[in-house]
């Protein structure tokens, strides 16, 4: 494991100098090309550059690479020694050896809610041999799926049971467990302010970006990886505040942009 987080490490000094934070650059035209931007890049030909970048920077490059089959992400990450690789993710979180899998990724596994999402998520970072894994959620704000956008994050929180402020700002203070939906929300703090959840990583994209097992399996992956090299995205509350507030186009075609520069496709 140590070799691999020092080869990812190595690889991303080559690109991380000079780059920007993702909230420091003005985004494009918000509405252009982001539904698209979900289906994926269309016939983009991931190097080992583009790989090692798309690990650095987490679930955010999701839509980068579902433009290739799971077996050619699979070889890629492999190269670039990512600490977990699709094949992983399939055995894991699937029950199924990605020698069994087509190269769409599609075995019939699709989840529906966060709480399947988690579930699946939680049995790769156990493979691995994650001793908190249940510790680890996969969630998501919804307020924009209607207009085809979900804020996605994956969070390390303390307590299996909590007792937070609706999201609503209604004021009202609800206890939440794990059959709960507003459970696979991120918290930042309980009811009597003190801080709840660690934001791993999180993600702003068009919903089309995981309506596919392959999507979504990508997206567990990208997340094991988040974990294991021991990412911390403190921005996100002030994104997900822009994000309820109505600015949801404005927070992707932003990281849009700025990912666009990471992996080497803004000329």
């Amino acid at each position: 494991m140590k070799r691999k987080l020092l080869t990812l490490a190595v690889a991303s000094a080559l690109w991380i100098t000079g780059c920007a934070a993702p909230g420091s650059q003005r985004g494009p035209d918000p509405g252009h090309g982001l539904q698209t931007f979900g289906e994926g890049v269309a016939h983009l030909m991931l190097s080992p550059f583009m790989i090692v970048a798309g690990l650095m920077e987490g679930i955010a490059a999701l839509p980068y690479f579902l433009g290739e089959g799971v077996h050619e992400i699979n070889r890629g990450m492999r190269e670039a020694n990512a600490n977990v690789s699709l094949d992983e993710t399939y055995r894991y979180a699937y029950d199924k050896p990605l020698a069994q899998v087509p190269d769409d990724g599609d075995t019939g596994k699709v989840f529906r809610d966060m709480d399947e999402a988690t579930a699946h998520f939680q049995k790769v970072l156990r493979g691995y041999g994650v001793e908190e894994y249940r510790r680890y959620h996969l969630t998501a704000i919804r307020n924009a799926d209607r207009e085809g956008y979900t804020l996605y994050a994956v969070i390390y929180r303390p307590a299996e049971t909590i007792r937070v402020p609706e999201k609503s700002g209604s004021g009202r203070v609800v206890t939440l467990g794990p059959s709960d939906r507003a459970y696979y929300q991120p918290h930042a703090q309980d009811a009597e302010g003190r801080p709840l959840d660690l934001v791993i990583d999180w993600a702003g994209v068009p919903r089309t970006s995981i309506r596919t097992q392959k999507g979504q399996a990508i997206l567990m992956t990208l997340a094991a990886n988040s974990v294991l090299l021991n990412r911390r995205s403190d921005e996100y509350w002030s994104t997900e505040a822009a994000w309820i507030d109505g600015g949801f186009r404005d927070v992707v075609a932003t990281r849009k942009s700025y990912l666009d520069r990471r992996m080497g496709l803004d000329s």
